[in-house]
């Protein structure tokens, strides 16, 4: 079910990430890394099994446009239904992992088409911020989820931004 390489556009060049980059690259996905504590509690990401048996991941990189494009294939997921009240109730997170600390927001925006007669739509935008001044880090992540059964496909692009100096 992973979108071949070659059918990401231009000007991203993608590649199918091995299974032990894939635990790696899919939790910056949700802006909360393993291990991370979570004010609120209970707003830790839901559990995914990064194995290959759970999780496959292709990503293409826009170098030039500091971006991201990846499709996720996840396999057994929770209900769509189940994930959209966890979005909801988890809007707004601060996520402390290795002593930083990131503000991660998440907006549920309007359901994508369904294009699969029998599956479900779901769209996400979130900001991860941490940081301040010269230092100060930005993601912004903008996701389309299809589900069909316990079978969950995501496509996120997600660009960066880095701090600027202070005036």
């Amino acid at each position: 079910l992973l979108l071949p390489v070659d059918r990401f556009p231009e000007p991203y060049s993608a590649v199918v990430l091995p299974p032990q980059a894939v635990a790696q690259a899919a939790p910056d996905l949700t802006g909360i890394p393993p291990g991370a504590r979570v004010n609120p509690g209970g707003c830790l990401p839901p559990p995914q099994d990064y194995g290959p048996g759970g999780t496959a991941m292709a990503v293409g990189t826009d170098t030039g446009g500091r971006a991201t494009l990846s499709v996720e294939v996840t396999t057994p997921a929770e209900p769509l239904a189940d994930y959209r009240g966890h979005l909801a109730e988890c809007a707004r997170v601060e996520a402390t992992h290795r002593g930083v600390t990131a503000t991660v927001t998440t907006a549920l925006e309007p359901d994508p088409p369904v294009l699969v007669p029998g599956s479900e739509t779901l769209a996400l935008s979130r900001t991860v911020t941490s940081g301040e001044g010269r230092d100060a880090l930005a993601q912004s992540i903008l996701t389309h989820t299809a589900q069909l059964g316990d079978v969950r496909v995501l496509v996120t692009y997600m660009s960066f931004e880095s701090g600027t100096e202070d005036s």
